[in-house]
């Protein structure tokens, strides 16, 4: 686990996953999906959460750009694990500095199964 990651103060709702790897973090409650990542959190709100949708990377790589008025986060991933667009109507960011809140924003993150399952069950977003 990265030492920069900044730890969580508040979480809305219950615990339910955690998740550090050296890049980026997870963390899941009833409520909101924390992004970790280093020296940065992102809390989505899944009051916030647009739509959560497959999405295939050709390339594998960390950055952060804006797209037409819409941020856009990518997350390093390896070749085998399934990536999902999420789409946000804002985003609290947490950083060194304070939190703000941000319009709206896309996440491209890998997302396993499991854990897909878990932010469909308190997101209310439901596959079809």
């Amino acid at each position: 686990m990265n030492r920069d990651f900044i730890q969580l103060k508040q979480l809305d709702g219950e615990l339910k996953w955690s998740q550090k790897k050296t890049d980026y973090g997870i963390t899941v409650s009833t409520k909101e999906l924390v992004f970790h990542k280093p020296h940065l959190n992102y809390h989505l709100k899944f009051d916030d959460v647009i739509s959560i949708t497959p999405c295939e990377l050709k390339e594998r790589r960390v950055t952060l750009t804006s797209k037409r008025e819409e941020n856009v986060e990518y997350v390093r991933t390896t070749a085998y694990q399934p990536s999902y667009r999420v789409y946000v109507r804002k985003v609290t960011i947490h950083n060194h500095s304070g939190q703000y809140v941000t319009g709206p924003m896309q996440f491209v993150l890998p997302l396993t199964e499991p854990l897909l399952k878990v932010v469909g069950q308190y997101s209310g977003l439901n596959q079809f």
